[in-house]
């Protein structure tokens, strides 16, 4: 029997589950920055959609370093902590 309604996500998502949307987001934008370079070099260099898909570029490069940060800040191994 098919399941209509899916388990709601739990309340302590897996740091691993995390890393790995953060990855998977990163190339999505990596992709959407190849894409929107293209369009600028097959347009006019003065036209509006050139200068649309500059503003993508910027916006997404953005995007691009806040993913890389949260994407360390996964990655850091936890402080030690100390026995008393």
């Amino acid at each position: 029997m098919l399941k209509i309604v899916p388990d709601p996500p739990s309340s302590n998502p897996s740091p691993h589950h995390l890393e790995d949307t953060l990855i998977q987001a990163a190339e999505y934008v990596r992709c959407a920055l190849i894409v929107a370079h293209q369009s600028v070099l097959v347009s006019h260099p003065h036209s509006l959609g050139a200068t649309l898909a500059l503003t993508a570029v910027h916006e997404m490069e953005t995007v691009r370093a806040l993913l890389d940060s949260a994407l360390a800040q996964v990655q850091i191994p936890g402080e030690p902590q100390t026995r008393h």
